[in-house]
């Protein structure tokens, strides 16, 4: 992965992070400090493809590409674009909608923040509670797992309480391996 990083008509294609913060600390008006370059670090180890814009000033930004070209004409002729991953309609998905739908029976750790609410016993009134889930379970995907998560929730509190979207920050999951069964009939 190589990154490309353009402030007005200075530009440059480079193959790793450092070399990037070195090019922006050779430029006067961009003053690399260790928090610039600390969220330099995570965009370029994220999953995230899409362009990344930094303020400088006002209207005055530069910007960092993610790409698999090669040289500056790769680049410029468009020939290294991330190809994002497509459903089964061929429109493109985000890398994490593709993670979550892949399917992969075997257990997976489901983890959701969502808004319970809770009864206040002294005043008889409602409210909602910031409520973390952890749960494990057998599933086909990450969707799946989500799925059967909610589907608990929703017979085990009040129906006022306010799920997140499974591809949104609020619920995570990993894949913990496979069932005895399945390793069996893999083999």
């Amino acid at each position: 992965m190589n990154l490309y990083l353009r402030y007005f008509d200075r530009e440059i294609l480079v193959k790793n992070v450092d070399e990037a913060i070195r090019f922006l600390s050779d430029i006067d008006e961009i003053e690399m400090n260790p928090q610039l370059e600390r969220d330099i670090r995570e965009y370029v180890k994220s999953d995230v493809y899409y362009p990344k814009r930094y303020k400088i000033r006002p209207r005055i930004y530069f910007i960092i590409i993610k790409t698999e070209a090669q040289t500056m004409q790769d680049f410029k002729d468009k020939k290294a674009l991330h190809a994002p991953a497509t459903n089964q309609r061929g429109r493109a998905v985000s890398p994490a909608v593709a993670e979550l739908n892949a399917v992969n029976p075997g257990w997976y750790e489901g983890m959701l923040n969502f808004k319970r609410v809770v009864l206040i016993p002294g005043t008889g009134k409602f409210r909602y509670t910031d409520t973390r889930f952890v749960a494990r379970c057998k599933a086909e995907s990450g969707i799946d797992c989500y799925n059967r998560i909610i589907d608990h929730l929703q017979q085990c509190v009040d129906n006022r309480s306010q799920f997140p979207s499974a591809k949104g920050k609020n619920f995570s999951f990993r894949f913990l391996g496979l069932t005895c069964e399945q390793v069996g009939k893999r083999k």
